[in-house]
């Protein structure tokens, strides 16, 4: 049985807020824009179809709407969503400069992306498992659609955040854990994964086989390539000397940024392209996912994926 002390009950309370104001802004904002069209009910209903027994219709409903409208249960679940997070050191990147903005790094966006999207799978009868991996698949669960299950996410999402604030030096396995996690998940899953992807950029053949045994075994993919693009991308820093630090090695690197912009760049972007068209070959979708720039990069994705498995 779960044991949940008080003190892990206010941790879940205050991400699954900011899950909600995250989810309920987008949604305001969703019914203003051009994909008001989208089906983001949450009411515990679905439409009634001709045919179907009557005895879970809500008739106080219809009386009020004069539709026919069923009563949707915990069990009843339309699809499963197998959310998968890189809690490698260079996802702890960039360090924040005070512990309450902790959440503007790529893991701390990860998260809040994570339950967010936790928020909208359980409001819309859908079940939702969690896998995090670094050198190995660190934690696995499998996919139920309870409230039960969704505060041992939440749980589990916020030991994620603060078993980081001191992580250094963790490499990851990004290949071996994609296949680990492709057997493991329920078949024909979505599976949705929050990574940077940069131990993988050398090994390009290996990480490619692994996003190929996700769609082998039949499941849908989500890829947030998730990176602070300013720095890591457009590596756009300052005109003075730096030491740079590599998260997962530890290896150091004294440089001045302008001498080597120009070769980071055009190396990068190169690297990221491959990986886009890879994605591309194997249907997958890859979203460049910017932590400086919201959340509704990643809900719109999801909602646009979602609406073409149903």
């Amino acid at each position: 049985m779960l044991d949940i002390n008080s003190a892990e009950i206010q941790q879940i309370s205050h991400l699954e807020f900011i899950a909600k104001q995250v989810v309920e802004g987008f949604i305001t904002g969703l019914h203003k824009s051009p994909f008001h069209g989208f089906s983001v009910e949450f009411a515990e209903h679905r439409i009634y179809n001709a045919g179907e027994p009557t005895r879970h219709i809500d008739w106080r409903l219809f009386g009020r709407t004069d539709k026919l409208f069923v009563k949707r249960y915990e069990e009843e679940t339309n699809l499963r969503c197998q959310l998968v997070i890189d809690a490698s050191s260079s996802m702890y990147f960039p360090f924040p400069q005070k512990e309450a903005d902790f959440d503007k790094t790529k893991i701390g966006f990860s998260v809040f992306a994570a339950a967010s999207l936790i928020l909208m799978l359980q409001k819309q009868r859908d079940a939702f498992g969690l896998s995090v991996f670094d050198a190995g698949v660190s934690i696995q669960i499998p996919a139920k659609s309870s409230l039960k299950h969704s505060k041992l996410m939440y749980l589990e999402l916020e030991k994620l955040l603060k078993s980081g604030r001191e992580k250094t030096n963790q490499k990851t396995n990004t290949a071996d854990c994609l296949h680990q996690i492709a057997e493991s998940t329920h078949r024909r899953s979505l599976v949705i994964i929050f990574s940077d992807m940069f131990d993988s950029m050398g090994e390009n053949d290996e990480l490619f086989s692994a996003l190929q045994h996700l769609r082998y075994k039949k499941h849908e993919v989500i890829l947030f390539h998730t990176v602070e693009k300013k720095s890591e991308i457009d590596f756009t820093y300052e005109n003075r000397p730096y030491r740079f630090i590599d998260l997962e090695s530890g290896e150091e690197l004294k440089l001045i940024p302008n001498e080597v912009k120009e070769l980071y760049t055009s190396s990068m972007a190169e690297k990221v392209a491959e990986l886009k068209l890879r994605c591309g070959k194997y249907n997958i979708d890859f979203v460049e996912a910017d932590i400086s720039q919201g959340f509704r990069q990643v809900l719109i994705p999801y909602l646009v994926k979602r609406q073409k498995m149903l």
